[in-house]
């Protein structure tokens, strides 16, 4: 079985990215599960999706220490979401920063040191600089087909099934730009 968790805030497209993935599991022959956390996403709040995929999944929820990949499209979700990564577990973290409420209003700091705390304290790790990237592509709102770009290399699935999953979720008018930003992200 694995399970993955993908990480952002509202806008991010993280529920999409979940979808994608869950596509992939189904066309592949697994049973999927999945579960979303909204909380105030339309205010740029936290957002997280777990998928859970294998030959038999009985409930949607990673438990603490039980994520094989955690996918985070910015620094500090990776931070929140760091009790569900199991021991021998790999995080992808885009470096972006994204400012909560307390940063944006003063009353808190975000913090300076993730990188480098990510770098001392998990063992298996990729940090992921997509903003060069999302430029080529011409939109940052293809960072959650990026980011899947980049978890594809951990998993089992070829590129025609993710081509083939993004083309069943994404509209016709937007499809050529999420392939694109797909093979860009396995490139990362």
């Amino acid at each position: 079985m694995k399970n993955v968790v993908f990480a952002g805030v509202g806008g991010q497209g993280v529920i999409l990215a979940s979808k994608v993935l869950m596509e992939v599991a189904k066309e592949a022959g697994y049973d999927v599960k999945e579960s979303e956390i909204h909380g105030m996403a339309q205010r740029g709040g936290s957002v997280d999706c777990h998928v859970r995929y294998g030959k038999k999944v009985y409930s949607p929820l990673i438990e603490k220490r039980g994520a094989d990949y955690i996918v985070s499209f910015e620094q500090l979700e990776a931070m929140r979401k760091l009790d569900l990564l199991a021991p021998e577990g790999t995080m992808i973290i885009n470096l972006e920063k994204v400012d909560p409420a307390p940063v944006m209003t003063g009353e808190k700091k975000y913090p300076d040191d993730i990188e480098q705390w990510v770098s001392t304290n998990i063992p298996s790790y990729q940090l992921v600089d997509t903003a060069a990237v999302l430029k080529e592509v011409g939109t940052k709102k293809a960072l959650n087909i990026v980011m899947l770009g980049v978890l594809s290399k951990y998993l089992e699935f070829t590129t025609e099934q993710w081509e083939k999953a993004i083309k069943s979720l994404v509209k016709e008018k937007f499809l050529e730009m999420n392939i694109d930003a797909f093979n860009r992200g396995r490139a990362l």
